[in-house]
């Protein structure tokens, strides 16, 4: 069967003000606060646990799941966290404000019966804190070594939302919820340009009509695309229902996890189905994808592949990935069953391994809930450590 070169793909993405966003931002706070207090009140990050869930509605939130870690990181402190999130979106709104919403924290302990699995106890090879599958995705469409239709549909919302909170023209009249989506034009297998492009914001003036919202959102558009990628048969839908004035959780409820393919990789790539956010690193839905993706972006960046897929498994409480499979999907360089033995001697996938090169226990994830957890650039504290390419070296060296 032939590989089809030329062909339409849409990914889309959501802002940090939809109201799955604001749960995964919250649920994250959580997970730095006990990474960012837990060593100032006397523990070790490896023994710090977070699970948690983040529901909103109109004026209302709950956060659940389990944790361990220092009794100082107390509910009251957790809830002004999540206040202090919900300001730094925006929201402002009657249904939906900073000051006035009920927050509610009914975190408890994590289960023994989970952490036996996990805890080191004087072993360094621990178990993975859950089983399931992980895939780690790179392609050479984008510098960032990301799928086109994903980058650019969190390009669109990541300059407006920058535009809001800089109140730049009349981009202070958009609302923090947001959600793009962007068809790409692929010619002889390479990105060329876009054919839809759809925009739904939030705005704050009822008297706005689409086209007066189009006319603010276009500009930004252009600028987060490639220039010459928007043709005059693009088609565009911007707030294609009308009025969007009740937005976020006033408007429809949030729930952490529920945006994994806009975390990812668009639909681009498989997803082994867990969520990210509000997770600590021993759980490898969360790791074990960072680390796969660490991996796929290392053999792209070393030229051994244009697009790589890595699969990764796990038994609960079990250290060694049950299996490793790599597909270069005919674009490889080298034997995709030699880099399925390599991949692992160069950089361990036992998840205590992985944590410690990626320096996962750090408060670095609050960060990571909007706008996709690859592709982003790694800081310098830690931050995004996935999206480095320091496994480019060994590799090439390996591979001649």
């Amino acid at each position: 069967m032939s590989v089809r070169k030329d062909y339409l793909f849409t990914s889309e993405s959501v802002s940090e003000g939809h109201p799955d966003k604001v749960c995964d931002r919250i649920s994250d706070e959580v997970v730095d606060a006990y990474f960012r207090l837990g060593p100032q009140y006397g523990w070790n990050p490896k023994d710090l646990r977070v699970a948690a869930e983040t529901l909103a509605t109109p004026n209302r939130v709950v956060i659940a799941g389990e944790t361990r870690g220092p009794r100082e990181i107390t509910r009251d402190l957790l809830a002004h966290l999540a206040r202090l999130a919900i300001k730094d979106i925006g929201y402002e709104q009657e249904g939906f404000h900073w000051e006035t919403a009920d927050i509610s924290v009914v975190l408890h302990g994590q289960s023994q019966h989970i952490a036996q699995g996990v805890d080191e106890s004087g072993n360094k090879d621990v178990g993975a804190g859950d089983q399931g599958i992980m895939f780690g995705y790179a392609c050479t469409e984008t510098p960032d070594l990301m799928p086109a239709p994903l980058h650019y549909s969190h390009r669109i919302l990541k300059v407006l939302a920058d535009a809001r909170h800089a109140r730049e023209g009349d981009a202070r009249l958009l609302g923090p919820d947001a959600k793009s989506q962007v068809t790409v034009r692929y010619a002889n297998g390479k990105p060329v340009g876009v054919t839809q492009i759809v925009v739904s914001t939030q705005h704050i003036d009822e008297k706005l009509t689409s086209h007066d919202v189009r006319k603010i959102v276009e500009p930004y558009v252009k600028r987060a695309l490639p220039e010459g990628w928007i043709g005059s048969d693009c088609v565009w839908h911007v707030n294609p229902t009308g009025a969007f004035v009740i937005g976020g959780p006033d408007g429809d409820s949030g729930l952490t996890g529920r945006k994994i393919i806009v975390d990812t990789y668009g639909g681009a790539a498989p997803h082994g189905g867990g969520a990210f956010s509000g997770k600590d690193p021993t759980k490898v839905d969360r790791s074990a994808a960072y680390a796969a993706r660490h991996m796929a972006k290392n053999v792209v960046a070393a030229g051994l592949a244009e697009r790589c897929t890595i699969q990764v498994s796990y038994a609960i409480g079990v250290a060694d990935p049950l299996s490793v499979y790599v597909d270069t999907h005919g674009t490889g360089k080298v034997d995709a069953a030699e880099l399925e033995k390599i991949l692992p001697q160069i950089a361990s996938l036992k998840p205590s391994a992985l944590r410690e090169r990626l320096q996962l226990n750090r408060p670095i994830y609050a960060r990571t809930a909007a706008y996709g957890h690859f592709g982003r650039p790694a800081d310098a504290d830690g931050g995004f450590s996935w999206e480095r390419t320091d496994l480019t070296s060994e590799l090439k060296r390996h591979f001649g």
